[in-house]
Formats: structure tokens, C-alpha cells, sequence
């Protein structure tokens, strides 16, 4: 069943994939009013997004109710951070229950690589500059690997990110000879990877960014309208990693094995 919403639409954006926390209030059309915050993210954003909230629908004098969604960051990223943007998006939108909204609100959640990439692609349309054929988004996703994910640029709005494939995990080692594969020619790269060794001999423009909430209430109108909200309880983080350290049985075996290997 579509989701109906109110008129102008309102929407709740909460970024807490990287070390960074945002947060941001509008309805996501160009040119329209934005509030928005910023702080540290990690272990701190559990402490400190509730708070944000609250103070941004004071400032805007919009009430939980009168959203149209709650939208946030699914990952990949940071796994307690993913975890916290979930949780208070479910939590936001079961209490608009206790508001009068039956049902309560509905839930958008967006890739934390594709609101990476609206965030180049918005800073070089701010700064007049050519937009590329393939903005690749890049985070630091530890442990010797970056979550990388490639999109086509054929426009000047947020709708113009078309994904050439999905979100994965990669090495650096790995990285060249998959992006010769996917994005040959002209390309932006952006993210927080900038600073590893192994990467500065990578092909491509570069941008130091960060995903934010901003870039995700821009994403949000055409992801709503083309039908990605979901009820509260159907909203799930996207790890792609699904483990993020081995057990001692694992750390033990792959050390008998280099033993034996010497």
C-alpha cells in the first residue's frame, strides 16, 4: 500500500554511517528552507542524535507527526553507527504514533555510497564545474579494505546517480582493475580514503567527502516517489560486511596455518 504524506512534504534525515553525525530537516526540493546539524558521530551519536532532533523541529516549528518519512543512512558504514541511525529512525516512527499518526511514519532507508556521491556531484554543480561521466564513491571501511560503489552522472539533479553496481567491499590492491572494469573513462572519485597509501596511485579526480543527511533529504523526494519507503519495522541497516572480527578459534587456526606455512 503506497504511503500518503502531507503537503508540503516533510522529512527527517539522520546520517550516522562514518565518524561524523548529521542531521536535517526539510522537504529536499531545491532552494527549499534546510535545517540541519552536525557533531561526532561513533559511540557519541547515540548520546547526541535524539537531542539534535528535537532541537530541529523546534527551530523549524514542525512537529514529529507532520513528516512525511524519516529518512537515514542504511550503509554500508560503521556498524554501531548504522545500527543507531536505524533504530532512532524505527523509534521516531513508531512515536508519531502516540501523535495521532495511525500507523505511524514511514521509513527511507538510502545508501550511505549514493548519498556520498550526491554529495560530490552537488559540490562540483555549486562550484560550476563539469559534472564527470562516473562519480565513485569511496569509504575507509578498516580492517584493509574500502566499501566502493560506482555511479553513472547523466544530469544535474540527484536523480541524474544512476548505481553501475552495488555497494561492495574491496582492497586496495583489488580496486584499479575493478573500476577499469566498471568506470574506464572520466571519473570523480569521493570519500574518506584519500590518506591511504596504497590508493595514491588511483586513476581519477579526487573529493574529500562525507555522506550527510543533507544529501539525503536531496536523494529522498525521487526514492520516495518511486516507492523505496518502507514500514518502520521493514527498515534493516546494510552491512555488506557481514563480520567485523574473527572469533579466537578463527584467530588461532589462520595463526597455525602461517606457521606452518613458514
Amino acid at each position: 500500500m503506497p504511503f500518503t504524506h502531507p503537503d508540503p512534504q516533510r522529512l527527517l534525515a539522520i546520517e550516522t554511517s562514518t565518524d561524523a553525525l548529521s542531521v536535517a530537516l526539510g522537504t529536499g526540493a531545491p532552494g527549499a528552507p534546510l535545517w540541519q546539524r552536525s557533531g561526532p558521530g561513533g559511540a557519541q551519536a547515540s548520546a547526541t542524535l535524539l537531542p539534535m532532533v528535537r532541537s530541529l523541529l523546534n527551530e523549524a516549528g514542525w512537529s514529529l507527526d507532520t513528516l512525511a518519512a524519516v529518512v537515514f543512512g542504511r550503509g554500508p558504514g560503521s556498524f554501531t553507527g548504522l545500527r543507531t541511525a536505524c533504530s532512532v529512525a524505527q523509534g521516531l516512527a513508531y512515536g508519531a504514533q502516540g501523535l495521532g499518526r495511525a500507523g505511524g511514519l514511514p521509513v527511507l532507508p538510502v545508501n550511505t555510497l549514493l548519498a556520498l556521491a550526491e554529495e560530490a556531484r552537488q559540490a562540483r554543480v555549486d562550484a560550476g564545474q563539469a559534472l564527470p561521466a562516473v562519480i565513485v564513491a569511496l569509504l575507509d571501511a578498516r580492517m584493509g579494505e574500502v566499501y566502493v560503489a560506482p555511479y553513472a552522472s547523466h544530469g544535474g539533479g540527484p536523480a541524474g546517480l544512476t548505481p553501475l553496481a552495488s555497494p561492495r567491499l574491496c582492497t586496495p590492491a583489488d580496486l584499479p582493475a575493478y573500476l577499469q572494469h566498471l568506470a574506464p573513462g572520466e571519473r570523480l572519485l569521493t570519500g574518506n580514503v584519500f590518506d591511504i597509501e596504497a590508493l595514491s596511485a588511483l586513476a581519477g579526480q579526487r573529493h574529500t567527502a562525507l555522506p550527510t543527511a543533507a544529501a539525503l533529504l536531496r536523494l529522498a523526494p525521487g526514492l520516495l516517489a518511486a516507492g523505496h519507503a518502507v514500514a518502520a519495522q521493514d527498515a534493516l541497516p546494510l552491512y555488506v560486511r557481514d563480520k567485523v572480527a574473527q572469533t579466537t578459534a578463527e584467530r588461532e587456526s589462520l595463526r597455525l596455518a602461517a606457521e606452518a606455512g613458514t
